[in-house]
């Protein structure tokens, strides 16, 4: 094998978790998740994790090793994957890098900078302020405190302002100081082989709208009862379809409508997906995931 680590990136549903399972098969890899929501342990239907019946024929790393309660940052995607690479390398196997997370493979290739830990006392206090003083009154403290970040961010993005916040005030720098000091990549120095799946977007489109309505066949509504009371300012409380499907239980909305509005969700994912590949994975072959043999494409690349 002429490569160290194989690379897979794609959009939802474009079929790159099979064609990297194929793909180990052939070369004797061990696949290692790239996709920021299949770290969640709890919601294994919502997320499209890899079944039982596809890690028994290849080892998957990195899948389901987090609670959904539990914060999880690209920082810590980007440790936990050099020990993950440690150990396919130990066993002298390929690791095949697969998912749909563009900042997973930025901390695989390029490398991310290593923001500190935000104790939990911190983060406590940080969203009780947000919940009291409101998200306006929110951006414009912070904006005061942390001129950069606040120009970056909008008084709509919780998520990224409660990050900003805990970050300034767990290690007295902003967040973009933190951003600029990159670390070092986690495939760094080694022989690389990386390709984006490319699928029409009318396929995605309509694979999206079968994959969501087999979730909702397959329980996925009990899954998100099992996260009803999920903080909102967790990354898992993301996971597309959780909302939704909370609020049909809840007579929000009927059966068709959280499905469409979930399926909606998933599409606007996507789109967001491919283009960040586009801009950002320039460089990377794109292979036609409508072919038969894609396998076979990808060894002749590796050769």
């Amino acid at each position: 094998m002429s490569v160290d680590a194989i690379l897979i990136a794609g959009p939802t549903t474009s079929g790159k978790s099979q064609a990297a399972l194929e793909l180990a098969e052939a070369v004797g890899g061990i696949i290692v998740n790239a996709d920021s929501m299949q770290v969640y342990r709890e919601p294994r239907i919502l997320t499209a994790r890899p079944s039982d019946v596809d890690t028994a024929r290849v080892p998957h790393l990195l899948y389901g090793h987090v609670p959904a309660r539990e914060p999880y940052s690209t920082g810590r995607y980007q440790q936990d994957a050099g020990h993950a690479l440690h150990e396919v390398r130990a066993v002298h196997r390929i690791p095949i890098f697969v998912g749909g997370t563009g900042l997973y493979f930025r901390a695989l290739t390029d490398g991310l900078s290593e923001i500190p830990e935000v104790p939990s006392g911190v983060r406590e206090v940080t969203r009780s302020l947000l919940a009291e003083i409101g998200n306006a009154e929110f951006h414009a403290r912070l904006a005061a405190r942390d001129a950069e970040m606040g120009a970056q961010l909008n008084p709509g993005d919780s998520q990224r302002m409660l990050r900003a916040w805990e970050v300034l005030e767990a290690s007295g720098r902003s967040l973009a100081f933190w951003q600029k000091n990159e670390g070092k990549p986690v495939l760094d120095g080694l022989r690389l082989a990386a390709f984006v799946i490319d699928v029409p977007r009318e396929v995605l489109w309509q694979r999206i709208d079968d994959r969501f309505r087999a979730m909702v066949a397959a329980g996925a509504m009990e899954e998100a009862l099992a996260l009803e009371d999920l903080d909102p300012a967790l990354p898992a409380a993301r996971i597309i379809g959780r909302r939704e499907l909370l609020d049909w239980h809840n007579g929000v909305l009927t059966r068709d409508e959280a499905v469409e509005k979930a399926v909606i969700a998933t599409r606007q994912y996507a789109k967001r997906q491919d283009t960040w590949f586009r801009n950002q994975l320039s460089d990377w072959p794109r292979m036609d995931g409508m072919q038969s043999n894609i396998v076979s494409a990808m060894r002749q690349f590796l050769r």
